[in-house]
């Protein structure tokens, strides 16, 4: 269904997968089905200066969750029937998308994003599209996961952008391709809807099942810029078994950022992303304190387990790491509100990766990263192994 924007969910207190995701679908379900559309769903052409000026921007609930299909964690657009205009794999971009006005190549203006060719009809007596005519793109989700929403973004498709849009869903092993996927059992999670041009376009989902790929359709044509995939991690089981010990708070793995003190620079979800960061902004870092406080970010863990070691990235932060570190963890199935010491307040130097050794540690299934008294983390990784419980 579509949602009107709201504001993010806070997840504080939300400590469990199904606690967390609940109270975001929750939200999202509740908000009114009606988005504010006092502009209508065309967007008024470019007239120079800020391309974003007039975007309809959105924020949703469920926006608050991983997006599975994030380039970043191995999402990719496996194949789509028409990008004369504009290529497929714009639309899992991880940034937001750019426009550069009068860039012409020998097809037209350069959009970022996926834009197909006009449809017609089938002759002169019919030169409309049907009802039914569409074009479509395959995507592979980075995880697989419960999808709680969808945001298609139109951004900068002002005259060019889908009358309507449809999302499905399949869950299929091993990596299929383009052929396995199209003869594939398809489910609807976002039905035939309409879209707004120049606007983040949300649609709350209430399947609950578990995919691993969608497919995106558009009616009859045009262009989307991005499509984000939001939801709750969950990688093959029997995959995370036969890996033994693996980082436990990985997003690729089911790990999530749960809650945070501070999301002002970049948001605490990279520093769980694989690999290691590429720039400053890669990480996530807060703004300066002026007070006596320090940040401090919850993370939920791919599952009860025992972290073995610890690192602590402070990579392409100079002048801005965090000084200090501490962590915490606590273990939900015994002693819900009881969070113990896992590494005690540890200095930290610029630009470096800390290894920290846990040996004895206790189960966990959360873990709280404390920084004083701010400053930047760039990855954080807890190496251990799931309990069979």
């Amino acid at each position: 269904m579509p949602v009107s924007p709201t504001d993010p969910v806070s997840p504080t207190g939300a400590d469990s997968t199904a606690g967390t995701a609940a109270a975001i679908a929750a939200a999202t379900i509740a908000a009114d089905a009606a988005a504010d559309d006092s502009t209508g769903t065309d967007a008024l052409p470019y007239a120079g200066g800020n391309p974003y000026a007039d975007y309809r921007h959105g924020e949703f609930a469920f926006t608050a969750l991983t997006d599975l299909a994030d380039r970043r964690l191995g999402g990719a657009v496996l194949a789509a029937n028409d990008e004369l205009f504009a290529e497929r794999e714009n639309l899992l971009r991880p940034e937001p998308a750019e426009f550069r006005p009068h860039t012409f190549g020998n097809k037209g203006q350069i959009m970022d994003g996926w834009e197909t060719r006009r449809r017609r009809g089938a002759g002169t007596a019919r030169p409309h599209p049907t009802a039914e005519d569409h074009d479509w793109a395959l995507i592979r989700l980075g995880v697989p996961g419960v999808v709680h929403g969808v945001v298609v973004d139109t951004a900068h498709f002002r005259g060019n952008y889908p009358r309507q849009i449809a999302v499905e869903a399949t869950e299929l092993p091993g990596t299929p391709g383009p052929e396995e996927l199209l003869a594939a059992d398809w489910e609807p999670l976002v039905p035939r809807s309409p879209v707004r041009g120049h606007a983040a376009n949300g649609f709350a989902v209430a399947s609950r099942r578990r995919v691993t790929h969608l497919r995106l359709s558009q009616y009859p044509d045009g262009g989307i810029a991005r499509l984000r995939v939001h939801g709750e991690a969950r990688p093959d089981p029997a995959w995370l078994a036969a890996l033994g010990t693996f980082d436990l708070a990985a997003l690729e793995y089911g790990g999530a950022v749960e809650d945070a003190s501070d999301r002002f620079f970049s948001p605490p979800a990279n520093m769980i992303m694989p690999g290691r960061s590429r720039s400053m902004g890669d990480g996530w870092e807060n703004r300066r304190r002026r007070d006596e406080g320090h940040d401090w970010v919850r993370l939920r863990l791919a599952g009860r387990g025992v972290i073995r070691a610890v690192e602590i990235d402070t990579g392409y932060y100079v002048g801005n790491a965090a000084g200090w570190a501490a962590l915490h963890g606590r273990d939900e199935h015994s002693a819900p509100d009881d969070w113990f010491e896992l590494v005690p307040r540890t200095r930290l130097q610029p630009d470096a990766v800390h290894r920290l050794l846990l040996p004895g540690a206790r189960p966990v299934t959360h873990v709280r990263l404390d920084v004083f008294p701010d400053g930047g983390i760039a990855r954080l990784r807890l190496h251990g192994s799931l309990l069979g419980d």
